[in-house]
């Protein structure tokens, strides 16, 4: 199996409080007043108070083409991503040369080589470190990048494996777009990464470091919603595609893919002691939290993340897990993460907490 021993969620430096974000940009989006009162209206109901940007905000407006965008991307995208790794081996004792396998997700920027790539010689990871790159995965990438990562790590339990996260969602604003999908993309998403480094069983127990093993995962897309979700490219870049009814499709089949997450464990998700659940908006959080019959505060971390840093894309549901990590709950614990994206897709993953009294085997 695997074990996630360490999470290093990475913010740019420009920080600004949601207010000035949305001043500034609404009148790049549109002159139409209408529009703007709508923009304001949904910026100010989106549960974010601050996001960190990759640029200074008044830089946005003189950003021309997709190309340019993209070169932004990759310059600063590279500078997090060996901010982010660089951290979490760090923190564990481990050193780059020490990585054997490298997954890296993103769905802001493009490239090839790509970020991953370019990341081996700027860190120092070895020449023969195994990468799998992914772009398409969306909001969803961190929580299926964790399950790919499990999966291989299970076949070679004495790895060292790190999952890495680089979005930044601000490059792809739309100039001169009041679509309603774009008002609600400018005041929701934010930029981040994220680096997490999983290790195989027999590593961990060699190094001496714990953290939640990886108990199971959960893959599934929904039919019908291919068009709900994702990104529509074209010359002025990527324009979101977002459907007002994502929240209802959460609603209608989270607690399904819970319970199917769950029973082969023999758990329900009354049994859950942690929810890491991806900080998609209110709507999303809301409709998860009711579906699954969740406490109160049971999603406190993802609606503080989704308050301090916006919606990071795949790079968020990581900054949960972070938290969660910081917080860390009785030995024992079970605890489910959980994300949504393009497709439109679902991907979990179960978490046991060590020691208490059951064994990993007996929460398998």
């Amino acid at each position: 199996m695997s074990r996630v021993v360490q999470v290093a969620p990475v913010l740019p430096e420009h920080a600004y409080p949601q207010a000035d974000i949305t001043a500034e940009i609404a009148g790049l989006v549109t002159s139409d007043p209408r529009r703007r009162a709508l923009l304001e209206r949904v910026h100010a109901s989106s549960g974010v108070r601050t996001r960190q940007l990759v640029l200074p905000l008044e830089k946005y407006a003189a950003l021309g083409s997709f190309g340019e965008a993209n070169d932004v991307y990759l310059r600063e995208g590279l500078d997090l991503a060996a901010t982010a790794v660089d951290r979490a081996l760090r923190a564990v004792g481990l050193r780059p040369t020490d990585v054997d396998h490298l997954f890296f997700t993103t769905v802001t920027g493009v490239s090839a080589p790509s970020l991953d790539a370019l990341l081996v010689e700027r860190v120092g990871l070895r020449p023969d470190v195994r990468r799998v790159p992914s772009f398409g995965l969306g909001c969803a990438g961190g929580a299926a990048g964790l399950a790919r990562v499990h999966e291989h790590l299970a076949g070679h339990p004495d790895e060292v494996a790190v999952l890495l996260s680089v979005e930044l969602c601000s490059l792809t604003l739309q100039s001169d777009d009041d679509a309603t999908a774009n008002l609600v993309a400018s005041g929701l998403f934010g930029d981040g990464a994220a680096a997490v480094v999983l290790l195989g069983d027999r590593r961990a127990a060699a190094l001496g470091l714990d953290g939640p093993e990886v108990v199971g995962t959960r893959s599934v897309l929904y039919p019908g919603t291919a068009g709900d979700l994702g990104w529509r490219v074209g010359a002025s870049g990527l324009r979101i595609v977002l459907s007002g009814g994502l929240a209802e499709t959460v609603a209608q089949h989270a607690a399904q893919d819970v319970a199917a997450l769950l029973d082969p464990l023999g758990r329900t998700a009354a049994d859950v002691d942690r929810w890491v659940v991806h900080p998609g908006g209110p709507r999303i959080l809301d409709a998860v939290q009711d579906a699954v019959g969740a406490p109160p505060d049971a999603l406190a971390a993802s609606r503080d993340v989704l308050a301090r840093t916006g919606n990071l894309s795949s790079a968020a549901v990581l900054h949960v897990l972070a938290a969660t990590l910081d917080d860390p709950p009785p030995p024992g614990a079970l605890g489910v993460l959980l994300a949504f994206g393009p497709g439109v897709g679902a991907e979990l993953v179960a978490l046991r907490w060590p020691g208490g009294g059951d064994d990993a085997e007996g929460a398998r």
